[in-house]
C-alpha cells in the first residue's frame, strides 16, 4: 500500500503510514497502517507532534477563507513555514499548508501539545482554545501524490490551474460575501436550524432566500470549483465503474471523468470535507470535485446506477453462447428453463415492463437461428424492447409456462394462465396466453394487470356536459348502463369510478369480474372461474338471490348473460356491464341482433358510454403552434361542419393556438406520453327508446342522440385537440 503520511511523534521518532479511514481531529486519534509493522494501528494524537501529508506542493489561493502566514516550531525542534486557515482550527490542533514551493508536503496537521512556539512577525491565532463543537467536524487530510492528469475523451469546461480541496468553510459567511443574504437572515436560519436539524443551506432554500443554483454558484466561485451540467455531460464509463452503486447512493455523488489516476466527481455538497477523502481512500486515486445541482445528480444516479446488475440488456449480454441449431428440438438440450440467467432475464423483463407502464409484453420466437423478439405495448403502440439469442428461445417460453403453472410438455395447444409477482410493495398480475406458431414455436403474450385504485369521475377526462349526464344516469334506481369499446380501452376503470360515485352504506353492490383488477371497500367482488362452472351468468343468478341494489357484470360474453342482465334491471336493480362494440348507437343494434327483445331493452336502457384511449401529448415538451387554414378545415371536416357551429367549436383566427408534439427524454423522443380517454355518451331518452322499439338503423339512432346532446368519440377527441390534450393524428387512429 502506498505510504501517504509521515507521523512525527513526541519522542522524536517518525514513521511512514497510510490512512485507513477519514481523519477526524475531534476523535483525538488517527487510524493508519504503519510501514514498519504493516498492521493497522490506532495512534492517539497525544503521542503525535504533527502529521505530514506527502504530495505535490499545493499552490496557495487567497480564496481559502481567512489565512495567516507563520513559521511553526514543533516540540522536537523542527520548523515549518506554513499558511494557517482560520476555518480549519480544532481543539486538538489545526491544519496548515506549507508556503515553500519546494516543500515535499501537501498539508500538515499540528497537534496542540506538539507546538513549541511561533516565530517571525506573525503569531499563532487564538485558535487552540476553541471550544469543542457539539458535532465533530471531519476534516480530511489532503489526497496523496497522484500522476499528472491525462487528457479526457470528453473534456468539461476548463478548470483552474489548481483546484484546492474546500475546507470546512462557514456557509453563511460565503453567502453574505456573495451578496445573496444578510447577517440577520443567516442568524434567523441558524435559530431555525437548532430545532429542525436541517442543513443551513436547505433552510435558506426552503425560506425562499436563495435557490440551489445560487447556493452552488457561490460555493463554486469561493472555492474555484467547476460547475457542470449533468443533463448534457456524457459520463466516462471508466469513471462510472470506479465506484459501487452503494457508495454513489450513500454519498450522493456522480463520477464524470477518469483522467489517468484522477477522477472527476460531481457533488451538490462541496463544503462537506468527508466526500473527497472517502472517495480517494476507496479508489486510491486523486479526486477533483465539481459542482452540480442535487436533482441532476439524483437523475444521473437513477439513469446510470439503478439496478445496473439486473438490467435486461446486461443479462442478455451475458448470454453470448452460440450453439449451432441443426434441428429446432436441439435448443432445449443446451439451455433449460432452470438456467439462472434465464430465470433472471424473465424476471427482469416482467418487472421492467411493469415499471415502464406497458400494458402487454409479447415474446415472439423467430424461425431457426432468428432471435426471440420481446415487444412492449406502451400507450397502445407496440415497439421492440429486446432481442434474445435464438439459443434461449425455448427456455424463455418454458420459464414463463412454469411461472404461470402451465404444462411445459404441451407445445401443440394454446394454454392460458396467470403469473403473480410482488414488487415495491404492490401486487402485479400477468395474464398469460401461450399460442403455438409455425415451425414448432410458441408465442407468449402477457397482459399486465397491476393493482390499481379508482379515480374520481371528475378526474376521468369527461367534458362538463358528459360528466353531469353520466352522474345523473348513475343515480337512477334501476336500469342498465353499458360501457363499450375494444379490449384495453379503459372500460373497467370507468365502471369502477362510476361505482365509487354511488358506493354508500345504503347500497349493496355486487360485482363479477375476470379478473378483479380494482378492489374497493364496500363492494362484494367475485372472481369468475369458467373452468369450474362459475361463469358471469352463474354469478349473476347468485347475486339476484343475494339482495342486491347494484350489480356489475364484468362482460356480457353471451346472449344468456345479456338477457339475464336486462331482466335483472327490469326487476328493480341497477346493472352495469361492458360489451365489445365500436360505438354507443351500434351497441343498440348489436344487442337486438343477438336476440334481446327491443321493447325490454328500450325499457331498461339508461345510458351507453363508448370510449377509446388516444395518446396524449407529452406535458413536458409539447409546444403551441398556429394551425394553417388547411389544418383547421381538416378538424372541421372530421367533426362535421353541420355540428361544429352548433357545438360552438372555436372559430379560425390569428390567435388560434393548438399544441404539437416535440419529443424529449421524458417521452423517449416520441412527443407523446400517457393516454387520454375519449367518450361518447348516449342517454336513454324518450326519443332513443322509441327508436330502439322501432328497430331503427345505427345512423338514425346516432342522429337522434347527437340532437339530444351526445358528442361522438371523434367529436370529443377534436374538442381535446383544441384543449391541447392530443392531436388529430392520434384521434383518427382510434376513431372512425
Amino acid at each position: 500500500m502506498q505510504q501517504d503520511l509521515i507521523l512525527k511523534f513526541m519522542d522524536g521518532q517518525e514513521s511512514a503510514a497510510a490512512l485507513v479511514r477519514p481523519f477526524d481531529p475531534s476523535e483525538e486519534k488517527i487510524d493508519v497502517i504503519l510501514a514498519k509493522s504493516g498492521k493497522r494501528s490506532t495512534v492517539p494524537l497525544s503521542k503525535i507532534c504533527c502529521v505530514l501529508n506527502m504530495g505535490k506542493p499545493t499552490r496557495i489561493h487567497s480564496s481559502l477563507g481567512e489565512q495567516k502566514n507563520t513559521e511553526v516550531e514543533t516540540s522536537t525542534g523542527e520548523r515549518y513555514p506554513v499558511q494557517i486557515i482560520d476555518d480549519d482550527l480544532h481543539p486538538t490542533g489545526f491544519f496548515a499548508i506549507p508556503t515553500e514551493s519546494h516543500s515535499p508536503y501537501r498539508g500538515i496537521f499540528f497537534t496542540r501539545q506538539g507546538l513549541r512556539a511561533p516565530s517571525g512577525n506573525n503569531s499563532l491565532p487564538n485558535n487552540l482554545k476553541v471550544p469543542k463543537p457539539k458535532d465533530p467536524v471531519v476534516t480530511p487530510l489532503p489526497a496523496p501524490r497522484k500522476a499528472p492528469p491525462a487528457r479526457a475523451k470528453r473534456p468539461l469546461k476548463p478548470a483552474p490551474e489548481t483546484v484546492p480541496k474546500p475546507p470546512n468553510a462557514r456557509l453563511g459567511d460565503i453567502l453574505i460575501d456573495a451578496g445573496l443574504i444578510n447577517r440577520e437572515q443567516i442568524e434567523n436560519a441558524l435559530a431555525a436550524q437548532a430545532t429542525s436539524k436541517k442543513k443551513i443551506g436547505t433552510l435558506l432554500i426552503e425560506q425562499g432566500l436563495i435557490d440551489e443554483v445560487q447556493l452552488l454558484s457561490a460555493l463554486a466561485a469561493k472555492f474555484r470549483l467547476r460547475v457542470v451540467d449533468l443533463d448534457t455531460v456524457v459520463p466516462d464509463p471508466a469513471a462510472l465503474g470506479a465506484f459501487s452503486k452503494e457508495v454513489i447512493i450513500k454519498l450522493q455523488v456522480f463520477p464524470v471523468e477518469a483522467r489517468g489516476r484522477n477522477l472527476v466527481v460531481a457533488t451538490s455538497a462541496p463544503t462537506d470535507p468527508t466526500i473527497s477523502d472517502a472517495l480517494s481512500f476507496l479508489t486510491d486515486r486523486s479526486i477533483e470535485l465539481v459542482v452540480a445541482p442535487s436533482q441532476q445528480i439524483k437523475t444521473a444516479i437513477f439513469k446510470h446506477y439503478e439496478k445496473v446488475e439486473d438490467q435486461v440488456e446486461d443479462i442478455i449480454g451475458e448470454m453470448t453462447e452460440e450453439v449451432e441449431v441443426l434441428e429446432e428440438e436441439q435448443d432445449e438440450s443446451y439451455f433449460t428453463e432452470a438456467d439462472s440467467r434465464v430465470i433472471r432475464l424473465v424476471n427482469r423483463i416482467l418487472l421492467d415492463g411493469h415499471k415502464k407502464g406497458v400494458s402487454d409484453i409479447h415474446f415472439e420466437p423467430g424461425q431457426g437461428k432468428h432471435p426471440l423478439q420481446v415487444r412492449f405495448r406502451l400507450d397502445g403502440v407496440c415497439f421492440c424492447a429486446h432481442q434474445i439469442s435464438a439459443t434461449y428461445k425455448r427456455a424463455v417460453v418454458a420459464r414463463i409456462k412454469i411461472l404461470a403453472q402451465l404444462d411445459i410438455a404441451e407445445h401443440r395447444r394454446p394454454q392460458s394462465g396467470k403469473i403473480f409477482l410482488r414488487t415495491e410493495g404492490r401486487n402485479v398480475e400477468y395474464r398469460v396466453e401461450i399460442t403455438p406458431t409455425a415451425g414448432g414455436q410458441e408465442d407468449a403474450v402477457l397482459r399486465i394487470l397491476s393493482s390499481a385504485t379508482t379515480l374520481p369521475l371528475e378526474q376521468m377526462g369527461f367534458s362538463p356536459s358528459d360528466l353531469r349526464r353520466f352522474k345523473n344516469t348513475l343515480l337512477k334506481p334501476y336500469g342498465v348502463i353499458l360501457c363499450v369499446g375494444p379490449t384495453g380501452s379503459g372500460k373497467t376503470t370507468t365502471l369502477h369510478s362510476g361505482l365509487a360515485y354511488i358506493n354508500t352504506p345504503e347500497r349493496k353492490i355486487w360485482t363479477a369480474e375476470d379478473p378483479v383488477e380494482i378492489t374497493q371497500s364496500g363492494l362484494r367482488q367475485v372472481q369468475v372461474h369458467p373452468k369450474i362452472g362459475l361463469t358471469f351468468q352463474e354469478a349473476l343468478r347468485s347475486f339476484l338471490r343475494s339482495d342486491p341494489d347494484v350489480i356489475m357484470i364484468g362482460e356480457m360474453r353471451d346472449p344468456e348473460t345479456a338477457k339475464t342482465a336486462i331482466e335483472a334491471s327490469l326487476t328493480g336493480h341497477l346493472v352495469l356491464s361492458t360489451l365489445h362494440t365500436n360505438s354507443a348507437p351500434e351497441t343498440v343494434v348489436r344487442l337486438i341482433e343477438i336476440g334481446i327483445d327491443p321493447f325490454n331493452f328500450a325499457d331498461a336502457v339508461l345510458g351507453i358510454l363508448a370510449q377509446r384511449l388516444a395518446r396524449k401529448l407529452c406535458e413536458k415538451c409539447k409546444a403551441p403552434y398556429h394551425p394553417s387554414r388547411e389544418d383547421y378545415d381538416k378538424l372541421l371536416h372530421a367533426y362535421g361542419r353541420e355540428w361544429a357551429e352548433k357545438h360552438q367549436l372555436p372559430a379560425y383566427s390569428d390567435d388560434l393556438s393548438l399544441m404539437q408534439p416535440v419529443g424529449c427524454e421524458e417521452c423517449s423522443g416520441s412527443g407523446y406520453r400517457g393516454r387520454a380517454p375519449l367518450f361518447e355518451l348516449l342517454e336513454g331518452t324518450a326519443n332513443i327508446k322509441k327508436a330502439i322499439q322501432k328497430n331503427c338503423p345505427v345512423e338514425e339512432i346516432k342522429t337522434i342522440a347527437i340532437q339530444e346532446g351526445m358528442r361522438t368519440l371523434k367529436m370529443d377527441g377534436i374538442h381535446k385537440v383544441f384543449e391541447g390534450v392530443t392531436d388529430l393524428v392520434q384521434v383518427l387512429k382510434v376513431c372512425v
